[in-house]
C-alpha cells in the first residue's frame, strides 16, 4: 500500500475512533480530559519560556474542545485559544484561503470569531496578518489525528499545514495535541510531511519527540 493510501485508511480509522469517543463520553468527561490536556500544554510552554503561539479552534471530538452551547453572546466555546490567552500568551489563529493556504490573525476575544469556509471558527478577514506571521511565534500547535513517537504526524488531509509550515524554521517547536490512544509508534508519511517536535496527551502529558 502506498503512503498516500495508508494515510487515507488510517484517517478513516482515527476519525471513526474519535466519533465513537464523543458518543461514549459525557460532556463532563470530555471537558475534564480537555482541561487536563490544556494544563499539560500550558505547563510545557511555560517551562520552555514560550510567549507567543499559533494555535487553532478545536471542534467536535478534537482534543482541547470544551463541550457545551455557545456563550451568552452566541460566540463558540473555544477552549484552547482562551486558555492560551488567559495564560498571557500572544495567540495567532488560522484563516483559510481559497487556494488552500493559511493566513493568520491575532486572537483576543471569542466574540470576534466568524465562521470560515469550512465551518471552522476564525478571526475576521480584517484581522489578517498574512502567511508570514507564522514565522513570528515561538511555538505552533498543529492539529493531528495521530502522531508517531518518531515525530510523524497524520493531519486532516487537506495539506493546509504542510504548506503553511514551509516558511517555518526547524528551530520552531511544532506541538501536536492528541488523545493517548492516538500516540503510535509511527504513522505513514510522505516527503512533504513535516514532523512534529513534541506531543501532548491528556494522561501522558508533554513528550518531546525530536
Amino acid at each position: 500500500m502506498s503512503p498516500t493510501a495508508a494515510k487515507a485508511a488510517l484517517r478513516v480509522t482515527r476519525r471513526n475512533a474519535r466519533t465513537e469517543r464523543l458518543a461514549r463520553l459525557s460532556a463532563a468527561e470530555m471537558a475534564t480530559e480537555s482541561r487536563r490536556l490544556v494544563a499539560h500544554l500550558l505547563a510545557g510552554l511555560n517551562d520552555r519560556g514560550v510567549w507567543s503561539v499559533a494555535a487553532y479552534v478545536p471542534v467536535g471530538s478534537e482534543p482541547g474542545v470544551i463541550p457545551g452551547p455557545p456563550d451568552l453572546f452566541g460566540a463558540p466555546r473555544v477552549g484552547l485559544p482562551d486558555a492560551l490567552r488567559e495564560a498571557g500568551l500572544g495567540v495567532l489563529l488560522p484563516i483559510s484561503r481559497p487556494d488552500r493556504t493559511l493566513d493568520w490573525g491575532g486572537y483576543e476575544h471569542r466574540q470576534e470569531l466568524v465562521r470560515g469556509p469550512h465551518g471552522l471558527w476564525e478571526p475576521p478577514s480584517e484581522a489578517v496578518l498574512g502567511p508570514e506571521a507564522l514565522t513570528t511565534v515561538d511555538a505552533i500547535v498543529v492539529p493531528a489525528l495521530a502522531v508517531g513517537r518518531d515525530g510523524s504526524r497524520l493531519g486532516r488531509g487537506a495539506g493546509y499545514y504542510d504548506r503553511a509550515l514551509e516558511c517555518v524554521t526547524r528551530n520552531t517547536a511544532l506541538i501536536a495535541l492528541v488523545y493517548d490512544d492516538e500516540l503510535l509508534d509511527s504513522v505513514p508519511t510522505e516527503p512533504h510531511d513535516r514532523p512534529v517536535s513534541d506531543v501532548v496527551t491528556p494522561r501522558g502529558g508533554w513528550l518531546a519527540l525530536l
